[in-house]
């Protein structure tokens, strides 16, 4: 039986049970308690006990893994053996075990995995080599361990004394790593290191590590306790005086109003900069008597620090297609301003951060500026606010007065933000063209910072003393010219002009628009009130001369307050307006365009010019007069329009030879250029080729073609310049019966802008010179004329 048994026992310790550790690492030297739950645990334990308490223990690398097993690799391959000193059985079933660990072990295989885990393994050799640089590891561990013990404070200062009494560096580091608090896998990898300076190297980087974060803690700690010592201090300091101020009987409402202001700043989101200025001002008005006149002024500015929207924002709908729907929904036409706006929303949708643009819409009055910016807002589910610029020459009313003014207020920038109630509403500054300054400063100067996305997320109001962040604000500027708008601020503004609406568009927008709304508003529907296409147009042709559309719905209204009474009177449904009933319900006609020539005739060109309105057909008269030369010019023209008039007189003597005109007209005959309605001003460049063929069909007695009409700059070399407004005078032109149009060959980037069923119905010829001109516009010369020769 003796010699059974001694077999016995050297196999067991060839192959031992082992025990899977989990969040945990038995060091050799070390005594350690756990606790053992899992089946197999209690098993490896139980034939453990039935030998010489000797056991495996390795760690799990992954401690929630309920079941680990070998092949993944679940258990780490170096481990220790250890020896059960106690175990003590629980009443909830599970075993507190008390081991000792005695050396490392490298397991080689698993002989069997149930009912519990045995292995084979080879014992690891401990290296006692130690050299000088040994030592030094080991006064530099040590150091470094005190230093830990003082900053933790979690290990008792014994441990520091038993350590001091070690001479082997192996188990020193042992005993250090497994009072220290690291992570699983840096323990795991001192367990493994086998030579002892490679133990302690290992051991000295994780110590000043720890002791890098410990110090950082310590210090986090002391602010915190630093700023709860404050805080502490603070609520005794006014706990005290509340109680003073309740025996004097003072100022007991005040501590509670001042209170309850702290606490609404308390939850409002506020930048680090204004919460300090707002709690200094706090403070401010609780020393302040509650009837002077500074408390007043101290409380209006908190009053408005708490109502600003400084983080507040409102959740913009990217959705692309949405917002073109309902941009196409509010308004006709306007397609690039349409898809400008559909293009931030796709850059927002994709980047999902983009300053705001500062958009700038130029056109004329009526043609949908201001509405356009309220669909924008609903497009992309914004607030809306609109401010008018208009007759604003005080800088304080964009930046604010001081709060050293009587009655100082913010500017009308951080008022709108307040309106908003929110921080990225959509502002429309309406008519900026229309600003002017005085003594009191210039408002254009101080817009610059406003539309400026690169400064506005800092804007500076005088009245706040702190900066607001308007970048997320989208900015719609409007006008109608681009006179009246400084240059450094039209630069800092992307410019979209808008023409005017061309007749197709105006029918268009009041079958739409203006037609069914005004029939809501005067109590109808639309089958009670039947307006068809032709009358319609007769209304916009006879009835309004504008860009926009404005007047065409005032014209619309009369025509529904005339359809309203006729019902109430007669109850006569539906009413249908003719052309031939139309006068009945806006009288005559107030308007009418300029039509073309009935026939060829000589010393009269058609020109085309714009105005505000819209393009029209302006007729030029020249005839010739008994004089010396003179050039005599008439009809309210402008000094622009006078100077055209004489660089294509001179370039027509110039050319007087080529042109078959004898060369010394000058000294018999006097030129008379007029241009009708002559009380109405004109002006302008463009007429300057249309003067021109005047004068040579007057000085040559060709006819000038009936159905064409011109518009271009003459230089006195006889080059044919660009002009502005080309889309607005083909219009015209077409609303005339022309059939031709002649226009500058660098106008055409313009055709573009022209609907296609007006340049299919038009032939425009673009060309670079007069002779050009000369060659489309004058027809041959009639049977008995004769040229001036």
């Amino acid at each position: 039986m003796s010699n059974s048994g001694e077999l016995k026992t050297d196999v067991m310790r060839e192959t031992l049970p082992l025990l899977p550790l989990r969040g945990l690492i038995i060091f050799p030297y070390m005594v350690s308690p756990f606790e053992v739950a899992r089946d197999k645990s209690i098993s490896a334990l139980e034939e453990a006990m039935l030998y010489d308490r000797l056991i495996i223990l390795s760690s799990q690398r992954q401690a929630k893994v309920y079941e680990p097993y070998p092949e993944p690799g679940d258990i780490y391959e170096v481990g220790t053996m250890a020896e059960i000193k106690q175990l003590l059985k629980l009443p909830d079933g599970t075993i507190r075990v008390l081991v000792e660990g005695r050396c490392r072990v490298n397991i080689n295989c698993y002989q069997q995995t149930e009912p519990h885990y045995r292995v084979k393994f080879d014992v690891i050799a401990e290296c006692s080599e130690k050299n000088v640089e040994t030592e030094a590891l080991m006064r530099s561990t040590l150091y470094q361990f005190e230093q830990y013990i003082k900053l933790s404070k979690k290990i008792p200062p014994e441990v520091m004394t038993s350590v001091n009494n070690l001479e082997d560096p192996g188990r020193m580091a042992d005993i250090i790593t497994s009072n220290l608090n690291l992570k699983l896998e840096e323990k795991q990898e001192i367990l493994e290191a086998v030579h002892p300076r490679e133990r302690l190297e290992k051991l000295c980087s994780f110590l000043v590590k720890e002791i890098d974060i410990l110090e950082m803690e310590r210090k986090i700690h002391l602010r915190v306790r630093k700023q709860m010592e404050k805080t502490q201090k603070e609520y005794y300091l006014r706990e005290q005086m509340k109680a003073i101020q309740k025996e004097l009987g003072d100022q007991d409402d005040r501590t509670a109003e001042v209170e309850e202001l702290r606490n609404k700043l308390a939850q409002l989101n506020l930048p680090e900069e204004v919460e300090e200025k707002a709690l200094k001002e706090i403070d401010r008005l609780a020393k302040m008597p509650p009837m002077s006149a500074e408390a007043v002024v101290v409380r209006n500015y908190i009053d408005w620090i708490l109502v600003l929207p400084w983080s507040k924002l409102t959740e913009d709908r990217l959705d692309v297609t949405t917002a073109e729907q309902i941009l196409n929904e509010d308004h006709y036409g306007l397609e690039k301003v349409k898809e400008r706006i559909l293009e931030y929303l796709a850059v927002c949708q994709l980047t999902k951060q983009l300053k705001g643009p500062i958009l700038c819409l130029i056109g004329p009055p009526g043609v949908g500026k201001t509405s356009l910016a309220k669909s924008v807002a609903r497009a992309i589910n914004r607030k809306f606010v609109r401010f008018s610029l208009g007759g604003v020459r005080d800088e304080a009313e964009i930046r604010g007065h001081r709060r050293t003014y009587v009655g100082a207020m913010p500017g009308k920038i951080i008022q709108i933000m307040k309106q908003a109630a929110t921080k990225n509403p959509v502002i429309l500054l309406d008519e900026i063209d229309k600003m002017s300054a005085d003594f009191r400063g210039d408002p254009a100067s101080a817009l610059l910072e406003v539309l400026d996305p690169e400064q506005n997320c800092a804007f500076g109001d005088h009245y706040l003393e702190v900066t607001f962040d308007l970048s997320k604000v989208l900015f719609i500027t409007t006008a109608n010219t681009y006179q009246g708008i400084p240059r450094p601020l039209l630069d800092r503004m992307e410019v979209i002009n808008i023409s005017g609406y061309t007749e197709e568009e105006k029918l268009e927008i009041a079958k739409r628009h203006l037609l069914p709304k005004q029939t809501k508003d005067h109590g109808m529907t639309m089958d009670e009130l039947i307006i068809p296409d032709l009358v319609l147009r007769q209304v916009i042709n006879g009835y309004t001369r504008e860009s926009g559309v404005r007047s065409l719905e005032r014209q619309l209204a009369g025509v529904c307050r005339k359809a309203a009474r006729e019902i109430v009177q007669t109850s006569k449904k539906p009413i249908r307006v003719t052309k031939t009933t139309l006068h009945k319900f806006l009288g005559t006609e107030k308007y009418h365009y300029n039509v073309a020539e009935e026939q060829d005739q000589i010393g009269l060109a058609t020109g085309l010019a714009w105005t505000e309105v819209g393009g029209d057909i302006l007729t030029i008269e020249v005839t010739l007069v008994k004089g010396k030369g003179q050039l005599i010019l008439t009809g309210k023209l402008g000094e622009v329009m006078r100077e055209s008039a004489q660089a294509a007189y001179s370039y027509i003597r110039s050319r007087a030879s080529e042109l078959g005109i004898n060369e010394d007209f000058t000294e018999h005959y006097d030129l008379h250029v007029h241009v009708p309605e002559g009380a109405i001003p004109k002006d302008g460049p463009s007429a300057g080729i249309t003067i021109a063929t005047a004068i040579v069909s007057a000085l040559t007695n060709r006819p000038v073609r009936k159905d064409v009409a011109m518009t271009g700059e003459i230089t006195l070399r006889g080059r044919v310049l660009p002009i502005g407004g080309l889309k607005e005078k083909v219009l015209a032109a077409y609303r005339g019966g022309i059939k031709k149009v002649i226009a500058p060959r660098e106008n055409q980037k313009d055709l573009e802008e022209i609907p296609a069923n007006i340049t299919r119905k038009l032939d425009i010829e673009l060309v670079e010179s007069m002779d050009d001109v000369w060659r489309q516009a004058l027809a041959p010369i009639s049977e008995g004329a004769s040229t001036l020769n």
